[in-house]
């Protein structure tokens, strides 16, 4: 796809199963359809705006999501590309759409699209993005292979304690207290009792909210090698009219101290994507590049509100490029800013045994575990999707569960 003014969008097929096409898409009705999405999701620069998308926009009921889901698909999905597939559906097949969206269209849900009144476009295909050529294939870029490496331990990062910063402030706690009995902490003990999992822990709930998983023991954990890192908290994403793709910043319990370039907050300095491309260049001397400090597994989840921006950016040096630049060959990130589970339950009025942050954590986790990712993704994406509509419950909102999407290396089926 190419934003020029209108929306330029070619497709091919594979082993040419069918012809490939070329679209002019009007810029109008995709502006429509786009600010409509925007006003649909939580708004972080707005107290209320969690309030508004959580009961009263667009992903707060199935009605008003399908109008927007209907919005969605007459402005960006071809007729011709639409014909070729309801035929695949029609014969049983279901393909792969692997998408390069232009920056205007990147924080489209594109598995919402709903081409006919019973049929998402996650029903009829599995969906991924393409990572940019020029990371993929950027000079030095060592990839990593989950074959050889999926026995490795699997880095979990799990809501890190932010100095500075009180649970219930803005870089406080993601998931709040965790019992022994939640889908996270029990997913947790089978790896703790299989020796999997890196920090080590006695009991799962030692995992969260940890003081020690700073920038140095995250290189040091990974440079002794690693089948796949999870990270859940706080991203804070740069705004896309900065240009600055490369300021989006993760936040670990790295204190002020810590060597990189964000500007520290408080008592705590952000990892930034600058931090994870550049490494300590003209920082330190003699300067280690960021691919060598912090080598990525082949697999990573970046659970945390618009962990996946990179793609709004004409440029994208962002967090998800800057993982496939240290080695990752697949990363799953967000969107757009996630609900928490207290807020599903307190503002939206979701059951108090309701956790559906948590079972996506889960869902993630337990694809990213496969040999094919993609396609567990979108069957829990389906499943969700149809629990959506046969029960309406907030929980099962796309507004989590279409929030992420996995940027792959991988150009072949």
């Amino acid at each position: 796809m190419a934003d020029a003014g209108d929306l330029y969008m070619s497709w091919r097929w594979i082993d040419g199963i069918a012809p490939g096409g070329a679209s002019m898409l009007p810029a109008a009705p995709i502006d429509e359809a786009v600010r409509l999405l925007a006003a649909a999701l939580p708004n972080p620069n707005d107290p209320s705006g969690l309030e508004y998308a959580l009961t009263r926009g667009a992903f707060a009921t199935p009605d008003a999501e399908y109008s927007l889901a209907q919005r969605l698909s007459r402005a960006l999905l071809p007729s011709g590309l639409a014909e070729q597939l309801a035929a695949l559906h029609h014969d049983g097949a279901r393909p792969h759409i692997r998408l390069q969206p232009s920056p205007r269209v990147a924080q489209v849900p594109w598995e919402i699209i709903a081409p006919a009144p019973t049929l998402r476009l996650i029903d009829i295909a599995d969906i991924s993005l393409l990572a940019p050529a020029g990371i993929v294939h950027a000079p030095g870029r060592i990839a990593r292979s989950w074959a050889n490496d999926r026995d490795l331990p699997v880095v979990a990062v799990l809501d890190p304690r932010i100095p500075g910063f009180r649970a219930d402030s803005a870089l406080g706690s993601v998931l709040g207290r965790m019992s022994e009995s939640t889908p996270l902490t029990e997913r947790v003990a089978e790896y703790a009792a299989r020796g999997r999992i890196v920090p080590p822990v006695t009991a799962p709930s030692e995992i969260f909210r940890r003081t020690d998983v700073d920038r140095d023991w995250l290189g040091e954990t990974l440079r002794g090698g690693a089948a796949r890192l999870i990270y859940v908290g706080h991203v804070t994403a740069a705004a896309p009219e900065s240009g600055r793709s490369e300021n989006a910043e993760l936040h670990l319990a790295c204190t002020a101290d810590s060597v990189g370039f964000a500007e520290p907050t408080r008592t705590h300095r952000p990892l930034s994507a600058k931090d994870l491309l550049l490494g300590t260049h003209t920082l330190d001397v003699p300067p280690r590049a960021g691919s060598e400090l912090w080598p990525m597994p082949s697999r990573v989840a970046l659970i945390a509100c618009e962990s996946g921006g990179d793609l709004r950016f004409s440029e994208a040096l962002g967090l998800t490029a800057a993982m496939i630049n240290g080695g990752a060959e697949l990363v799953t990130a967000s969107r757009w800013p996630l609900p928490t589970d207290l807020a599903f339950q307190r503002i939206a009025g979701a059951p108090p045994d309701a956790r559906p942050l948590q079972d996506t954590i889960c869902a993630i986790d337990a694809a990213h575990e496969l040999p094919t990712p993609i396609t567990a993704l979108a069957d829990w994406q389906r499943a969700r999707s149809a629990h959506w509509r046969d029960k309406g419950a907030i929980e099962y909102s796309p507004i989590l569960w279409s929030a992420f999407a996995t940027v792959s290396t991988d150009p072949t089926p």
